[in-house]
């Protein structure tokens, strides 16, 4: 007899519950600590999901707050129309202010070169409110998309900006096109979220080839937390795919440090680290000792990727940390 997906995915929740917090069993039993927020509701801006705008020129990242409906909010806060813009978007469980979201935030200000902007919707994306999280994303596509408007409205080129999304993450800056009259120019996908998309989301509503000119996707835990096989134009299936080698302790915790370890990946290229990665077979993750190299140059992996790049891409890249992630 066969285990329905959906009673794997609240098991895994069950499981990182125990792992995961100081009050154990105790906090699982509280009502409130099960109490998940679910929008019923498709209007923008929402309160739970705020927009932040990061600029180089601030010796200590300083976030300052966006209200789309302010014309004058981007000026107030120091946006440069002749830069490039980055959009970055947390998934489940996630935050703009925790690792390793700041990780990959301070690379790009490191750079001096972007005006860094965060979407955080951690009020409706909370542990251990997966299946509302889910659903929450599109109301998140949304009011993502009404940021990008609202930049390009203000001088921002889409042909300079970028949405960088990590698990679900990835899938909203995917979302965002529902709500675009203009194709998006690249997006990164790190370790785009598997749980409950694979089997129950549409097109319009996970992240395909066909939101942006160029998307480009990270598989670090391929097969468990995240998406399996080639989804972008260009993907790279980094050590293997599954299992990233820095990742130590039990199962669930090498899942959960070998997910997040895709945004440490790319903020290593956004600094400047030169990480090369050979064309291979498009399986991923590789369950054989081979990864299916396959003739061709090899290409840089993560910020400087060509924007011309399609197929896959294998690369080993052994850390000896893992991913630091709150």
């Amino acid at each position: 007899m066969k285990i329905s997906y959906i009673w794997i995915i609240l098991l895994l929740v069950l499981c990182i519950s125990l792992q995961s917090t100081d009050s154990g069993i105790g906090n699982i039993l509280d009502i409130r600590y099960w109490s998940c927020r679910l929008k019923k509701t498709y209007s923008c801006p929402d309160n739970d999901i705020k927009f932040y705008l990061y600029v180089p020129e601030d010796k200590a990242p300083i976030r300052k707050r966006i209200d789309v409906r302010n014309p004058l909010a981007l000026k107030i806060a120091g946006f440069n129309p002749h830069r490039k813009s980055v959009l970055i978007i947390h998934g489940f469980n996630g935050t703009e202010s925790k690792t390793p979201m700041t990780t990959l935030r301070n690379a790009y200000l490191f750079r001096g070169d972007h005006n860094v902007f965060t979407v955080d919707y951690q009020p409706i994306a909370r542990f251990p409110c997966y299946l509302s999280a889910l659903s929450n994303t599109r109301l998140v596509g949304q009011c993502a998309a009404q940021l990008y408007a609202y930049i390009m409205d203000l001088g921002g080129r889409a042909e300079k900006t970028m949405c960088v999304g990590h698990s679900l993450g990835a899938h909203i800056c995917g979302m965002m096109s529902n709500h675009l009259t203009k194709k998006q120019h690249r997006i990164i996908g790190l370790d785009p979220a598997r749980p409950l998309i694979s089997r129950f989301a549409t097109r319009e509503f996970r992240l395909t080839t066909e939101d942006a000119h160029q998307v480009e996707v990270f598989h670090t835990n391929a097969g468990i937390l995240g998406e399996v096989n080639r989804i972008g134009h260009v993907d790279f299936c980094i050590n293997g795919g599954t299992n990233q080698p820095g990742c130590k302790g039990h199962k669930l915790k090498r899942a959960r440090c070998s997910h997040f370890q895709s945004v440490c990946f790319f903020a290593a290229t956004v600094r400047g680290t030169s990480l090369k990665a050979s064309p291979c077979a498009s399986d991923c993750p590789k369950r054989k000792n081979s990864w299916g190299l396959l003739p061709g140059r090899s290409i840089p992996m993560g910020y400087d990727t060509p924007f011309t790049a399609r197929g896959s891409y294998c690369i080993k890249h052994i850390v000896d940390t893992d991913c630091p992630f709150n």
